[in-house]
C-alpha cells in the first residue's frame, strides 16, 4: 500500500466522491483494512456500506 494511495483513497471516501469499495480499491487493500484506516483518522463510515464490506471480506476469506 503506498501513502500516496492510502491517502487520496481517504480524502476521496471522506468526499464521498468513491464508495468503501472503490476506494479500498485504490488504496490496494482489502475492505476491513480501509475501514480500519478509516476509523484510525476518525472518518465516519456509513455503517451499511461497513457492513457489506465486512461481510464480503470474510465470505471472500471463507472461501480460499
Amino acid at each position: 500500500m503506498t501513502n500516496h494511495g492510502l491517502t487520496s483513497a481517504l480524502t476521496r471516501y471522506r468526499a464521498r466522491n468513491l464508495t468503501l469499495s472503490q476506494a479500498a480499491a485504490q488504496a490496494g487493500v482489502s475492505e476491513s483494512a480501509f475501514v480500519d484506516q478509516l476509523e484510525c483518522r476518525g472518518i465516519t463510515v456509513d455503517e451499511t456500506e461497513m457492513e457489506r464490506a465486512l461481510g464480503a471480506d470474510a465470505s471472500s476469506a471463507s472461501a480460499d
